[in-house]
Parts: C-alpha cells; sequence; structure tokens
C-alpha cells in the first residue's frame, strides 16, 4: 500500500511539470493579452488566437481558456494584428501596438453565425425557474461548477462529497449525510423538480456530480414550496451548452481505481442537449470494517448516465425531459478473526468458518426521468408542469453457510419501489411588493420487500434444535400516495424588508394515513449594503420511507434463531416538527463574508433509521420526543488567484422514547430510552470543513479538509467514536496538445496524513458493523476538451 513516502516520490515531478518550466531564451521585450467574447459580452473558451506581424508573418498560437483570456509574452516591439477564430462564429480581428516592457490589449468580439436567440431565451427561462424557488428565511449555500472542480478530485468528487464542504453536514458510512444533526430526510431536486425518495438503503451515488453546473443546498426554515423531506434541500441545476463540445476524460489511482467518463452537449436549432456517462471500479466500493489498509472482498463496479433534452417551443415555453441511470454491485468487505457461534457450528456439522471468506454482495439499481413544460404568461407569470417517474432496487445476497454460522439467519433480501407523480409550481408578480406562489404535488409509489431467510429452529435458550430451513416473507404494498398544495406570497413592505409567508398541505396514504397543515414564515432584512438578516418558522410534516417499513410478521421468526427479544411492531408514524432559524450575513470587504446562523427544532413522532441485521438495509422507527439545535459559523475569501472557506458547526440532536419499530432493541434499550433523553446515533457535536486554492504559474494547487468530533456509540448511544479528520490536496493545469489539441491534467492525494478515522464502532443503536473511512491515496486524471 502506498506510503507517504512513496506518495510524494511520485507526485512531486508530476507538480513540478503542472507548475510549468521557464523555457530559456530572449527576455520578453513585451506582451498582449486580451478576452474573448462573444456579442453577448459572455467569455469565448477555446478560440484559437494567432498573433501576426504586419507583414502577415506568425508570431504565435494560442487558445483561449475557461474564461475567454490568452496572452501572448516575449513579443517584440512593434504594430500586430490578432486574428480570433472558432467553429460557428465569425472572425475577428484587433490591432495591438507593443512597447517595450509594456502590455496591449487586444479584446476579440467574436459574432456567432447561429441567431443568439436561442442563448438568451434559455437564459431568461432559467431565470424564471429560479424565480419559482423562493429560499427566503432559511439559509443557502452555494457550489458553483467551478467550486467544484477547485476541489482536489474535480467533477470525479462523489456528489456526497461535494456536500461535505457546506455548513453542518456531517459525514456518515455507506455515503449517508446528516445535515443539522437530522437522519438523511435529504431532498433532491433537478432544475426545480423533486425527485421521489427512492430505497435509501444503498452505497453508490446514484446523481452524478459531472451533470451539475450549480448545486444549491437549503438548509432551516424554508418557504411553503418544499415539503417532506427538509433537513437539506439539495437543488442542482442541469449543465446547457449552446456550442458544441464536450470532455473525455480517464482518471484512476490507488485501491485498484479505474474512472473514465465522457461528457457532450449543444444545440441544433431550438434543440438543446446535454449526456454524460461513466464507469468506476475499485477494491474499496463500502467501508473497511478494520483499520487496515486494504479491505478484504471490497470490489465494486458502478456505471452511471444523465442525459437532458430541452426545445423551445416559442420565446416563452420550454419542453424539457432529463433521465439518470444507476447500476452498482459491491462485494461486502469482511472482518477477519471473528468467531462464529459453536451451536450453530454444531447444527451444521461443520469444524469452523474463516469470516474474511464470507461471501456477502448487493446490487443496486436507479432510474429516473422527468418531463417538464415550463412557459410563462404576459410578463408577470411563470409556471412549470413536470411528470417524474423513479424505480430504485436493491438486493442483499447473503453467504449462505458463512451469515447462518455467524449471525442464526441467512437473508436474501430484495427491496424496490416504484413512483410516478406530477409536481406543478407558479409565480404571479401582483405589483412591487408582492409575488405569489403557488403549487401542487402527487405521487403514486408501488414497493416490493421479498425476504427469503434461511435459520434454525431453536429452543427456549436459543440452541439449534434442528437443521436450517427457510421461511419466505414477501409483501407488496401498491397505491402509497402522497399529495400536498401549497400557497404563498412574498412581500416587500419597504425596500430593505423582504417577508415570505404562506402553508402547505399535506396528505399520506401508506401503512398509516396522515395529514397536516404547515404554516411557513421567513423574513430577510439588509440592515446595511454589508449587513443582511434573516429568520424564519417553519411547520414540517416529513413522511416515512414506505419500502422500508418492516412488515408486521414478527410471529413467522417465533422460535427460530432470528426471534426477536420484543414482539411490539408499532406502526412508523409520520414526523411533524417546529423549526426556527435565525442568522446574519456580513460582507467584511468585498472579497470576504462571513455567517452566522443559529436553529432549534422541536419533533413528534421523530423518525430514525438503523441496520438491525446483516443486510445492508435500513429500519425505521421513531422516538416520541426529538430535539436538535445547533450554531453555525462560515466564511469565504476570494481575491484574484486565491480562495478560501471555511465553516464550523455545532449540534446536538437528543432524542426519547421509542414508540414504533420497538422488535429491532433489546428489552434493556427500550426501558431505558424511554425514561431518558439520548444522542441519536448521527448525533456529532463539532463539524467543520475548509478549503483554499491558490493558482501559480498556470496550475491551481487546492487543498480541502473536513473535521469531525465523532458520530455516537455503546449501549444506547451513551458513547461516541474519536474525532475524524482528512484533508486532501490536489493540483490541477490546463495545456495545448499538439496531437489531442486543450487538455486538463489533473493529480490528488486523499487523506495525505494516512489518518485511521473510524466512522462507527459497531456498536450503537441500528449500527451492526465497524466501519472505517479510506487510508492515504494518489490519483491522477487527464481530461480531453474537443
Amino acid at each position: 500500500m502506498l506510503s507517504l513516502k512513496s506518495a510524494a516520490a511520485l507526485v512531486l515531478p508530476f507538480v513540478f511539470f503542472m507548475a510549468g518550466a521557464v523555457e530559456a531564451g530572449p527576455v520578453a521585450t513585451g506582451r498582449v493579452e486580451g478576452t474573448v467574447r462573444d456579442a453577448l459580452g459572455r467569455a469565448l473558451p477555446r478560440v484559437e488566437v494567432t498573433l501576426k506581424t504586419s507583414g502577415q508573418e506568425v508570431v504565435g498560437k494560442k487558445r483561449s481558456d475557461a474564461k475567454g483570456r490568452f496572452m501572448f509574452t516575449g513579443v517584440r516591439p512593434g504594430v500586430y494584428a490578432v486574428f480570433g477564430a472558432k467553429k460557428g462564429f465569425e472572425k475577428s480581428t484587433a490591432i495591438a501596438v507593443v512597447k517595450p516592457g509594456a502590455t496591449a490589449a487586444a479584446p476579440l468580439t467574436l459574432t456567432s453565425k447561429k441567431a443568439l436567440e436561442l442563448s438568451v431565451v434559455a437564459q431568461r427561462l432559467v431565470q424564471a425557474r429560479n424565480e419559482l424557488s423562493p429560499s427566503t428565511g432559511g439559509s443557502e449555500y452555494h457550489i458553483s461548477q467551478s467550486d467544484i472542480n477547485t476541489l482536489p478530485q474535480g467533477e470525479n468528487t462523489p456528489l456526497n462529497d461535494v456536500l461535505l464542504q457546506a455548513p453542518g453536514v456531517a459525514n456518515d458510512s455507506f455515503g449517508q449525510l446528516h445535515i443539522r444533526g437530522d437522519h438523511g430526510n435529504i431532498q433532491y431536486r433537478i432544475d426545480g423538480v423533486t425527485l421521489p425518495e427512492g430505497i435509501t438503503a444503498g452505497f453508490g451515488q446514484a446523481l452524478d456530480t459531472r451533470f451539475a453546473n450549480s448545486i444549491n443546498l437549503l438548509t432551516g426554515s424554508l418557504p411553503a414550496e418544499y415539503g417532506y423531506q427538509t433537513a437539506g434541500v439539495v437543488d442542482i441545476n442541469t449543465k446547457s451548452q449552446i456550442e458544441n463540445g464536450g470532455s473525455l476524460d480517464i482518471y484512476g489511482g490507488s485501491y485498484g481505481t479505474v474512472q473514465p467518463s465522457i461528457e457532450y452537449g449543444g444545440s441544433d436549432g431550438k434543440l438543446n442537449y446535454f449526456v454524460s456517462g461513466s464507469y468506476l471500479g475499485d477494491d474499496l466500493g463500502v467501508e473497511n470494517p478494520t483499520s487496515s489498509q486494504s479491505a478484504i472482498h471490497d470490489h465494486t463496479d458502478q456505471a452511471n448516465g444523465f442525459a437532458y433534452f430541452s426545445y423551445l417551443l416559442n420565446d416563452t415555453t420550454k419542453l424539457s425531459f432529463m433521465s439518470g441511470t444507476y447500476d452498482g454491485w459491491f462485494q461486502i468487505p469482511n472482518n477477519p478473526g471473528q468467531t462464529p457461534n459453536p451451536n450453530y457450528l454444531a447444527a451444521l456439522g461443520i469444524p469452523g468458518f474463516n469470516s474474511a471468506a464470507l461471501n456477502e454482495n448487493q446490487y443496486e439499481t436507479n432510474r429516473y426521468g422527468v418531463i417538464s413544460l415550463q412557459s410563462a404568461i404576459g410578463s408577470d407569470v411563470n409556471y412549470q408542469l413536470s411528470y417524474f417517474s423513479r424505480y430504485t432496487s436493491t438486493h442483499f445476497v447473503p453467504d449462505p453457510i458463512g451469515d447462518l454460522v455467524f449471525n442464526g439467519v441467512a437473508s436474501d433480501v430484495f427491496q424496490s419501489s416504484f413512483t410516478n407523480g406530477l409536481q406543478g409550481d407558479a409565480s404571479y408578480r401582483l405589483n412591487d411588493k408582492h409575488t405569489l406562489r403557488a403549487g401542487i404535488y402527487f405521487s403514486d409509489e408501488n414497493d416490493v420487500s421479498d425476504n427469503s431467510s434461511s435459520l434454525f429452529p431453536v429452543n427456549s435458550l436459543g440452541v439449534p434444535t434442528g437443521s436450517p430451513y427457510t421461511i419466505v416473507d414477501d409483501t407488496s404494498k401498491n397505491g402509497n400516495t402522497l399529495c400536498g398544495v401549497y400557497l404563498q406570497d412574498e412581500w416587500k413592505p419597504i425596500e430593505k424588508l423582504t417577508i415570505n409567508y404562506g402553508a402547505r398541505f399535506d396528505q399520506m396514504n401508506a401503512f398509516v394515513s396522515a395529514n397536516q397543515l404547515s404554516p411557513r414564515l421567513g423574513a430577510v432584512y439588509k440592515l446595511t449594503p454589508e449587513t443582511t438578516l434573516h429568520a424564519g418558522y417553519s411547520r414540517y410534516f416529513t413522511p416515512p420511507t414506505n419500502e422500508l417499513i418492516a412488515p408486521d410478521t414478527l410471529q413467522l421468526y417465533q422460535g427460530t434463531s432470528n426471534q426477536a427479544q420484543v414482539q411490539e411492531n408499532s406502526p412508523v408514524l409520520p414526523e411533524r416538527s417546529n423549526y426556527y432559524d435565525a442568522g446574519v450575513i456580513q460582507k467584511i470587504t468585498p472579497e470576504f463574508n462571513v455567517g452566522l446562523d443559529g436553529y432549534y427544532e422541536t419533533s413528534k413522532d421523530l423518525i430514525d433509521e438503523g441496520q438491525f441485521g446483516q443486510a445492508m438495509i435500513f429500519g425505521p422507527f421513531n422516538y416520541a420526543q426529538g430535539q436538535i439545535k445547533g450554531v453555525e459559523l462560515t466564511g469565504n475569501y476570494h481575491s484574484g488567484k486565491f480562495g478560501a472557506y471555511a465553516n464550523l458547526a455545532v449540534t446536538q440532536s437528543l432524542a426519547k422514547d421509542v414508540v414504533s419499530g420497538q422488535f429491532n432493541f433489546t428489552p434493556d434499550e427500550l426501558a431505558y430510552i424511554a425514561d431518558n433523553w439520548i444522542h441519536t446515533d448521527h448525533d456529532q457535536l463539532i463539524t467543520a470543513s475548509l478549503g483554499v486554492s491558490y493558482t501559480w504559474c498556470g496550475t491551481k494547487f487546492t487543498a480541502d479538509g473536513i473535521y469531525g468530533s465523532g458520530l455516537r456509540s455503546g449501549f444506547a448511544n451513551t458513547g461516541s467514536v474519536p474525532a475524524n479528520i482528512q484533508v486532501n490536496l490536489g493540483a490541477m493545469r490546463k495545456f495545448q496538445s499538439a496531437c489531442f489539441g486543450p487538455m486538463q491534467a489533473r493529480v490528488a492525494i486523499l487523506n495525505v496524513f494516512d489518518s485511521n478515522n473510524e466512522i462507527r464502532s459497531g456498536s450503537g443503536i441500528g449500527v451492526f458493523a465497524p466501519q472505517y473511512g479510506p487510508r492515504i491515496g494518489l490519483y491522477a486524471g487527464l481530461t480531453r476538451f474537443f
């Protein structure tokens, strides 16, 4: 495995290459630089720029960078012509007069051969769609495409790792995230359309970072438009581009990582499109259950694809379609040295079993599609109507012998969810002071849960009395409906103050039927040009995930090695909560901003989840009461070639009295939790993240890091694991290849200090096995743009 010394030996030559070598030659007596833009003033990348003398001698050729910039150095004094050429655009010329020791400016403007109407209309429609989704009263953290590219892994960064750079986002095993002390409860939107929640038990990243143009994380007290999963709303704006082009990337490194990807987009008439695809194969698909460098039996293969098409029906109407697909196969890693149950060994007539030889696997599938019609009525009314569909499935395949001797049960578990629905959102600008917004959401979900378990018949002492046999426990639940409507008003009584008030009503019909009217109130006050205050209150209604509700069939397992100690299984109820949020954003200088935010939430029937068996599938349950409170401090600085950000959050998440899914607990735990407030298993007192970047000699050097004081562990979550810290380094450089044209090279070192981070100890409520974060890894990538 890679050591720090050997990693440095491999990386340093690459870094020196990326820093660029200074070529020997005559001292530059002047230079020519400029920016290439289109007729709308937007920067044009990948423009061929040629510098010629008055005698038409070619002095040099360059290609404009991502910001449209170009530069010629070492230019002798004289008069020069600068030519810009790009497919689909008329050529442009500028004159530059070079003087010794001076810089001659040569800005270029290229006129598109296509009508710019497509771009103008597309931008206007994006702005109109954004007007449908206000965030007044809550907190919003914006992650741009440039921010993503600045991360050490760039677009190869998994989406959950991107979100870990936001304030108050805690890391957990299996790719789980906890925002502001909540378990899951995260809503994902693509271009303003809510993706229905699928099977939440999975290791893979169903949403690929590559198709994101920007990501907004909304937390706190949210307007009435946002319902159901409200701990955090991850709103992804997809990439779209007018000029045809794309990229081919190969990325890989430690742990056998191979990750090729491709993306391409452009336009044809009124049609705009973007497609991307990627494959990931490595030997660290799931967190290692030991602290060793390499995991045993931990290979994964994953494929991800995304497609987006939009067509302008007229100047105010756009029809769009997007679709995503994901398939993942995971070996479940083994923990060597475990002792099998001697009674189970005797019942099977075998002398022993090596836990390092277990062969458990999991298969995951995720498909989604969205068709949207966005339009306007006059200049004051905007609306979007969408039909969505999503299918997810998870299939856990046990080791038929190994799981029996260690756990007394070997369960083959398949779960699937198929959801279809409609979403409509509209805004009406009544006058300068009032903008009304309203919408509707409806979904219908069909769930399947098939469980085939091999287990032993046992006596009252739990000792097998015969050979193992199989219990089949297959259930399905169709017609699980969720319906919501909302109405809200954005009111500006004075120029500095914006108030958003409204309400939503939600009705669910599944394993239980329930509804709620939820008022919302939020305000933003611009105290000074540099100081912005916000505050809000929201009543939330969170339905449980239908496909994860355990079927009421405990009697099937009576007298078996899978018998529950507690024979009670009340249905899981929707969570109802009151959320309060207040904060301030202060602009210290034009380059430096800081923010402070505080929040407090009280819940009835708080929903939590846990892994209560060897199958990597989570089961939900309710606490009668819940309480979350915390404070977040954020800061960011950007000036020229340097940028930095830092976030710090202090959170406490408490709960009391388990009132559903009781069979997952021991009697002692149930009794203790009934009388005492406990920490939830995902509670982490301190969470922090930071990042810094600097561009030197054409190479961008980056670093980021995350810190967590430790998730909970032990009986009733009374303990915690040690603190975790991970620091990553990266460097990225764009260059021109004589054979392949514009390219980009990237190198990254993850967990540069080789920290041994214990994420889970194997103890605590709903924690089945220990998990450790990845050790040090070296990765490199090469991208060709076309």
